[in-house]
């Protein structure tokens, strides 16, 4: 692929996080592109799952009918109203994602998550910092949902950052087909592979898929790119992997595979107004996991690893 369609190729994203240190090593500029091909019940980011750009309402800041009309006057479907207090409801149900509401919006009450992007302009962003970078060994990281759903742009923009000396990182699920994920190890500096849960069912509950083709990844990835550095993460959601069994499953998978690091995370809930805007339900009712828990986790993960003759680099904290 030339250099010039690589810089043309056009994707949507729908956030770009600058000067993040929890995204691969160094500063890093995180690009959030839309589209995931898992549903994970806990997912901090539906804005992402979703490969359209799609409209969302926050209430708190809708100026009410006295003061505004203007997203019920463009609306073709009916599907804005006026509740009691005066401000507008919007019904997800009857809306056909025409976005004229939000263009019409003078309080950005509706705003639409997502918008198209060329490879150059994502690119220009990111190296707005690359002082930072070349002094902390930072770079760019795509995320999403699951950066790779959009193949043809992830592809482009690993490209054209490598040709602009750019250290590059993914954050995936691993859930895509192989060819895709083997032709992105060959840009890639970096890889945060998600491994949620060891059990295919369980997996399949809480997100929507088994995890076969995750698993399968990631262990041909590891084969094929001996030299790649892989980070296996796990967010540890409550009620869903947080038991001392589920934990030491995945750490004998990362075991066996080998020569990868492990890190646990710490699940939170900022995402959960998100949901709200969207005009979903927001599933998991358990309280957040303490700390002291976490630890106790991530020392079980640490004792597995650290059994077998063949270990990870390490368990990170």
């Amino acid at each position: 692929m030339s250099a010039q369609t690589d810089r043309n190729t056009k994707g949507i994203l729908f956030n770009i996080q600058k000067y993040s240190v929890h995204d691969g090593p160094g500063i890093r500029t995180i690009l959030f592109l839309k589209g995931c091909s898992l549903r994970c019940r806990w997912c901090s980011n539906p804005e992402s799952q979703s490969a359209a750009p799609e409209l969302a309402f926050n209430r708190d800041k809708c100026l009410g009918e006295e003061h505004c009309q203007r997203c019920h006057h463009v609306c073709r479907n009916q599907a804005l109203g006026v509740a009691q207090d005066g401000k507008m409801v919007w019904n997800p149900d009857d809306c056909r994602q025409c976005h004229a509401c939000a263009e019409a919006c003078p309080n950005k009450a509706l705003i639409v998550y997502g918008y198209e992007t060329t490879v150059d302009q994502a690119l220009r962003r990111v190296e707005e910092d690359e002082a930072f970078y070349s002094r902390s060994g930072g770079g760019v990281t795509l995320s999403g949902g699951e950066p790779l759903v959009q193949a043809e742009f992830a592809m482009a923009l690993l490209r054209e950052a490598k040709r602009r000396r750019i250290h590059t990182c993914i954050e995936t699920c691993g859930m895509v087909p192989w060819n895709v994920l083997r032709e992105a190890a060959q840009y890639l500096d970096h890889v945060l592979y998600d491994v949620k849960l060891a059990d295919s069912e369980k997996h399949r509950m809480a997100t929507g898929a088994g995890n076969e083709v995750i698993l399968e990844n990631l262990r041909r990835l590891r084969r094929e790119f001996p030299d790649l550095p892989i980070t296996v993460r796990t967010p540890v959601i409550p009620g869903i992997n947080d038991t001392p069994e589920d934990i030491r499953a995945i750490a004998e998978i990362v075991r066996e595979v080998g020569g990868m690091d492990y890190e646990l995370l710490g699940y939170h809930r900022m995402g959960t107004p998100k949901y709200v805007y969207l005009g979903r339900s927001y599933e998991l009712t358990e309280p957040n996991l303490d700390e002291g828990r976490l630890e106790e986790l991530r020392a079980l993960a640490r004792k597995v690893l650290e059994s077998g003759k063949e270990a990870p680099r390490g368990l990170c904290a």
